[in-house]
């Protein structure tokens, strides 16, 4: 019988490149604005705190964006996305939005991203924002094995989770304790030639 083949997905931020709110905290010195997916749960709940704390202190998406223009892949990390491409199909599966990510996905080479959107206004205020899907990252997985691949997923937060559950194989990646400690069934790394090395086995061995 024919092995299917192979697809990665694998999450953006913390991962590949740095978090780009803790980058606007340091900016900004609001110490809220640090908080991720690693320590809230709830996507909504903090969303809903960061577009009020931009609009209680008239920050603006420009603002947001010089910030990610000064940032840089994670060192190693378009090495890794090089590799993987040349061998499998890969797609960044993000909770990051599409207004963020340009001048990233360039230092990363143009890899395929699904991500989500922001509503700005006439001022450029973010006032919104807009999933791409309702749990966005295990759908794509859900659909990648709709069309007959094995599905590979790496992450390291907490809306990493449900894509690295329905995978075939999950793995964690740049994972603080605590999400290492709450999901002790995903094998845990912290360095590119580890996770390469694991990927290697699991396309030779699936």
């Amino acid at each position: 019988m024919a092995r299917k083949p192979v697809i990665v997905g694998m999450d953006l931020e913390g991962v590949l490149v740095p978090e780009i709110w803790i980058a606007f905290s340091k900016k900004t010195g609001i110490e809220k604005l640090s908080l991720t997916t690693r320590d809230i749960n709830d996507y909504d709940e903090l969303m809903t705190m960061r577009l009020k704390i931009l609009r209680e202190n008239n920050l603006k998406l420009s603002d947001i964006q010089a910030v990610i223009n000064t940032l840089e892949p994670l060192d190693g990390a378009r090495d890794f996305v090089d590799w993987i491409r040349s061998r499998v199909p890969f797609i960044i599966l993000s909770d990051t939005f599409y207004e963020f990510a340009a001048p990233l996905m360039a230092k990363l080479g143009y890899p395929t991203l699904f991500c989500n959107s922001l509503e700005t206004d006439s001022g450029n205020n973010v006032i919104n924002y807009r999933l791409r899907q309702d749990d966005g990252k295990r759908k794509a997985i859900i659909g990648f094995k709709n069309c007959g691949f094995y599905t590979i997923a790496a992450g390291d937060s907490y809306n990493d989770t449900t894509m690295l559950k329905e995978a075939n194989s999950g793995v964690l990646f740049h994972a603080p304790d605590n999400i290492r400690e709450e999901f002790p069934q995903f094998p845990a790394f912290d360095s590119y030639d580890a996770l390469k090395s694991h990927l290697e086995k699991l396309m030779e061995s699936r």
